[in-house]
């Protein structure tokens, strides 16, 4: 504001009509023909005192927030400058009724929503297999944790939510969207390593969501097993121990041999008593999307954890741009259940598309609200998928790049992403972001969930894109087409340096 006010634009004199009484919403980013009507003016009118500040604008471009409200003063505006969508999503949001969230006489005590975090490798899955006594391991790509879990366990007669969020570097935005929606943060640190990068990185998305952490010491029962280093690397984060005088519990424990796990569980409802943790269970559901995938026989699968109110089979369901009416409510021990409270982990079946990861799911007063509300969403993802189509008009294949790059010309490379679940497909298109160079740009032609098919392929051609898959593999007649179209398609399993590859030529 001082910048602006320090400006000084010259005198202007608008037309006639008095502007919109009280604040004017704006989208960040809209042009002048969007901009000038809200404020009683014409594109015109805007462009011309632009200009006169020396900003060469047309009627077409995108303005500055500065520009924006570098007018809105001159003519008397009061302006609130909104990210694109946003008050659109206000709007609708408008349509749930939120009025019981507020009622401290229907709050009671839920079960505390746990986070296991921690760099690859550290012993965190392995730690929750012993606690919910269930081999996760085995069915995992490398031994990795590909996707987030949620599960729960008893204890003393008592809930406790797991969330078990993958530890490889990849997987940064899964773990931060695990913390955004837990209380308590387990930070799994191994005795025979250290803190570690990714030890850091979880550190710092536990800070971010304002949770306390709990520090498990794993694989105390290695031979080069160093407790007393691993807790001075741990308080170099700010994590003093409570037998060092600070505020951190640290819980000493070997996920093989099962040792502490009965006292972490303890520290846990310790922990949870004293956060005194409540949510309305009346009431409609809301919650979040930890994950969803597309299920050949079920359709789209979104495991969901309920913040508040009861999810109940027949909701009408709001996830994203997806909705739909719940078909079937499935526990974190596979059996169907009829409803599910606050701080539970399920997987929900009913929707009309897959939502994305970390989307809030609001139950609908009816049909007609759930339908309305993400058609707009879904809207508003075509019209933001165009805009950024636009870049990826032109490009060369893999195999060209070297080519171009030697002739000293900028080289844009189109992707076609496609996998397993959301967590996998942002994860893959973040490390192919970080790879992106000077000379090597990377246009993401689309990304989605579930096997490549033959839209893929065309969609490739068109474009001159390169599809590559993570968890996913395309079946006969879609290699066949896409060899035809001379469409590459490379296939991977695990985040490792050695991948599965299938090309096209």
């Amino acid at each position: 504001m001082e910048q602006l006010q320090s400006m000084q634009p010259t005198q202007y004199v608008p037309s006639n009509a008095p502007v919109p009484d009280g604040p004017i919403v704006v989208e960040r980013g809209s042009s002048a023909q969007e901009f000038a009507p809200k404020l009683n003016r014409g594109a015109a009118d805007v462009v011309r005192f632009l200009l006169e500040q020396g900003e060469m604008v047309t009627a077409t471009m995108s303005l500055a927030d500065e520009q924006m409200e570098l007018f809105a003063m001159e003519v008397g505006a009061e302006l609130i400058l909104v990210d694109p969508g946003q008050q659109e999503e206000m709007e609708l949001q408008a349509l749930f009724d939120d009025s019981d969230d507020a009622d401290e006489a229907q709050q009671a005590p839920r079960p505390p929503i746990v986070t296991i975090m921690g760099h690859v490798d550290h012993g965190k899955t392995t730690l929750l297999d012993k606690i919910r006594s269930a081999n996760v391991v085995a069915g995992e790509a490398g031994g990795i944790t590909q996707h987030i879990g949620a599960y729960q366990v008893t204890k003393n007669d008592k809930l406790i939510t797991f969330i078990d969020t993958p530890g490889h570097a990849a997987f940064s935005k899964m773990r931060a969207r695990g913390a955004g929606v837990t209380d308590i943060v387990v930070l799994v640190v191994a005795a025979d390593d250290g803190v570690m990068p990714q030890t850091i990185e979880a550190i710092s998305h536990a800070r971010a969501a304002d949770v306390p952490i709990i520090v498990a010491v794993n694989k105390i029962d290695k031979e080069n097993a160093d407790v007393q280093r691993t807790l001075s690397a741990v308080a170099e984060q700010g994590l003093i121990p409570e037998a060092w005088g600070g505020d951190t519990i640290v819980v000493e424990t070997s996920a093989q041999q099962g040792l502490g796990i009965d006292d972490l569980l303890e520290q846990l409802l310790v922990v949870a008593e004293v956060e005194e943790l409540t949510a309305n269970p009346n009431g409609r559901a809301k919650g979040f999307v930890l994950e969803a995938q597309l299920d050949v026989g079920r359709g789209p699968v979104a495991t969901v954890l309920v913040d508040k109110g009861t999810l109940k089979v027949g909701d009408p369901m709001v996830a994203g741009a997806a909705w739909g009416r719940v078909r079937a409510i499935i526990n974190d021990r596979g059996e169907q259940v009829k409803e599910a409270g606050p701080s539970s982990p399920v997987q929900v079946l009913g929707l009309s598309a897959v939502p994305q990861a970390g989307d809030e799911f609001r139950i609908a007063p009816d049909d007609r609200t759930a339908r309305t509300v993400a058609d707009s969403r879904a809207q508003r993802q075509r019209l933001l998928s165009q805009r950024g189509d636009a870049r990826a008009q032109k490009g060369v294949k893999l195999e060209d790049i070297f080519t171009q790059i030697q002739a000293g010309e900028t080289a844009t490379l189109n992707l076609l992403i496609k996998a397993d679940v959301h967590g996998s497909l942002e994860a893959v298109t973040e490390s192919l972001r970080k790879l992106e160079r000077e000379e090597v740009k990377a246009a993401f032609v689309h990304r989605g969930v579930g096997s490549i098919t033959e839209n893929d392929i065309t969609l490739a051609a068109a474009t001159n894109a390169t599809i590559i898959g993570f968890n996913v593999r395309p079946d006969r007649k879609v290699r066949e087409l896409a060899e035809a179209e001379q469409v590459e398609i490379r296939t991977y399993e695990v985040f490792t340096n050695s991948s599965k590859t299938s090309k096209k030529r």
